[in-house]
């Protein structure tokens, strides 16, 4: 089946990929592997959540941050690949989630991004995967994720 038409069968629109917020590339490509640089919750070009999980945000709000953040990761993979078709597996997911003091459920926060990821993909949506806990993320944001794709 056609991740494109997986993302309609879900409701799930893309938005336009971020813009970079400093000096580096939102992605490269190295092989069959794209890496993508960390990925904030934004929309419109704003960021649609901030604050840290314990403290100003559940941990649902989180698990929502994070599935924005990967529908932007798959807008930049689109970007670079024409469609998100040419991805053929998730690798890696690496969650940085920004954490009050004594916040310890990062992993149940980047359920968000990761079980999105499999409901689109499948079993190739199932990935390795780090959750890291953070004192402050770029722009106040709860979340910045990373993805690497293996590609075609």
């Amino acid at each position: 089946m056609s991740f494109e038409l997986k993302l309609k069968e879900l409701h799930l629109d893309l938005p336009l990929p971020p813009q970079p917020l400093a000096t580096y590339v939102p992605a490269v490509r190295v092989g069959d592997l794209l890496f993508l640089s960390g990925v904030l919750p934004m929309r419109d070009g704003q960021l649609a959540f901030s604050g840290k999980l314990g403290r100003d945000l559940t941990i649902e709000q989180g698990m929502e941050a994070a599935k924005l953040a990967i529908l932007n990761a798959l807008a930049i993979a689109k970007q670079e690949l024409g469609t998100v078709d040419r991805i053929t597996r998730v690798v890696k997911v690496i969650g940085h989630v920004a954490s009050a003091e004594g916040f310890v459920q990062q992993p149940q926060v980047l359920n968000g991004a990761s079980d999105l990821l499999v409901a689109i993909f499948g079993e190739a949506g199932r990935h390795a995967r780090a959750a890291v806990g953070a004192a402050e993320l770029p722009r106040g944001a709860p979340v910045e994720i990373e993805v690497i794709f293996s590609v075609s």
